[in-house]
């Protein structure tokens, strides 16, 4: 293994985390909700086995958001020739997006609403 390769490597995954935080308002948005997230995760000293979860989920959501907008570029290639395929393709991902994304508020409401019903008391 060569070590340019590797950091090559690195260079251009960092390259296209750029690309999507800059492109996607989505992904910013993503991006704004999972530090907050973590700053609630520090700020009520979760149990490691709860870090882990939140983290799975934050990672989970921005990696359906990355694949979404992949597969949309993609798509946009194939345009106007298979448009009816291609707008089925980018409302299923959009689709696979949302779920995911309410999967991660659902464990968010059963890890977090705990902490904050006591903050309230």
């Amino acid at each position: 293994m060569s070590i340019k390769k590797f950091f090559s490597s690195l260079y251009h995954a960092f390259r296209g985390l750029v690309r999507i935080f800059r492109a996607e308002q989505n992904f910013r948005l993503q991006t704004f909700s999972a530090a907050v997230v973590i700053l609630f995760s520090v700020y009520f000293s979760l149990r490691p086995w709860e870090y882990v979860v939140v983290i799975l989920m934050i990672v989970i959501v921005m990696t359906m958001e990355i694949l979404n907008t992949a597969l949309e570029y993609f798509s946009d290639l194939l345009k106007p020739r298979l448009n009816f395929y291609v707008q089925a393709v980018k409302d299923i991902m959009a689709g696979a997006v949302f779920l995911t994304s309410l999967g991660a508020v659902a464990v968010g409401l059963i890890i977090f609403l705990p902490h904050f019903l006591k903050l309230a008391e």
